[in-house]
């Protein structure tokens, strides 16, 4: 093989068991983000129809049927989201497919606990003893597994590879991968988290504004009352999403993987490539912890 075209393994060569989770994670925050957005936008609805009246006759009042069927929807929301936990799928999908990730990705490139030097079948049994702790481990009420458990080609094509060919597919593959990730995302973060403060400060101010407006009987309508429920669901939303948190934790992130690529780069000896190797594995799985712990996840 090319030394200049080490053997690569993209997220399409890691075990089906890693696919099955994350697209158990996806779907569970797609779910999850879709609930708590609606449940928000008629909560500020509810708030909407509240500060108007529209008389159907002499005894019924068509926006507060609208504020009764808006808290209804609402409610019907809540229900559903406490019954089906959609990001307990989320959270323990997205840890099931990390965990499953790292593994392979530490068998690929013989690092512990699959040293180079062991042979190929008890790497193997080794490999899927770890898989069998995990799966153990799994929650069966939110992943649920629907194939068995195999090392692909492309991970015994790399682990097969010298030490070099082995060294940059992972820098490339991995360390590279997460930190280009990690940095975008601490840079989307930060930017999301300035516009969200801008915007809630500028709800607050009109919300200062017409609420004197009001006070002066200068206007009718509860307007301060709909700026109060949309800065309420706004400031819910930036509490779900947690932008500056992750905006540091990425960053700090980040910063921790460009440490450990300038470390691995120059490592010519197997014994402590299987050390540092791992050592970086356990500093990437450091943040998914982090992450799972900041979103409240046991």
């Amino acid at each position: 093989m090319s030394i200049g075209m080490p053997p690569q393994l993209a997220d399409d060569d890691l075990p089906e068991l890693f696919k099955v989770a994350d697209a158990a994670s996806i779907n569970g925050q797609r779910m999850y983000l879709r609930s708590t957005k609606l449940r928000l936008s008629f909560a500020v609805l509810s708030a909407v129809l509240a500060a108007f009246s529209f008389k159907l006759g002499d005894k019924w009042d068509v926006a507060a049927m609208g504020v009764a069927l808006a808290f209804i929807i609402t409610l019907m929301i809540e229900v559903w989201m406490l019954l089906s936990k959609p990001e307990r799928a989320w959270y323990d999908g997205r840890a099931f497919a990390e965990s499953i990730k790292t593994l392979a990705w530490r068998y690929s490139v013989a690092a512990e606990p699959f040293p180079s030097h062991i042979a190929p079948l008890e790497a193997e049994r080794c490999f899927v003893d770890e898989i069998r702790k995990l799966i153990n481990e799994a929650p069966s009420d939110s992943i649920v597994l629907t194939s068995p458990m195999h090392i692909t080609q492309q991970m015994k094509d790399l682990r097969r590879a010298s030490l070099f060919e082995r060294r940059e597919s992972y820098l490339t593959g991995r360390i590279k991968n997460q930190l280009s990730w990690y940095s975008g995302k601490a840079r989307l973060n930060v930017r999301l988290a300035r516009r969200w403060r801008i915007a809630l400060i500028s709800i607050e101010g009109l919300g200062i504004v017409l609420a004197i407006l009001k006070a002066g009987q200068l206007i009718s309508v509860d307007a301060p009352g709909i700026m109060a429920a949309a800065l309420g669901a706004g400031s819910a939303w930036f509490a779900v999403r947690q932008y500056e948190s992750l905006g540091r934790a990425y960053t700090f992130a980040a910063n921790d993987l460009g440490t450990v690529y300038a470390r691995l780069q120059h490592i010519t000896e197997e014994s402590a490539w299987a050390r540092e190797s791992a050592d970086a594995e356990e500093a990437i799985s450091r943040e998914h912890t982090m992450w799972r712990a900041s979103r409240g996840a046991s």
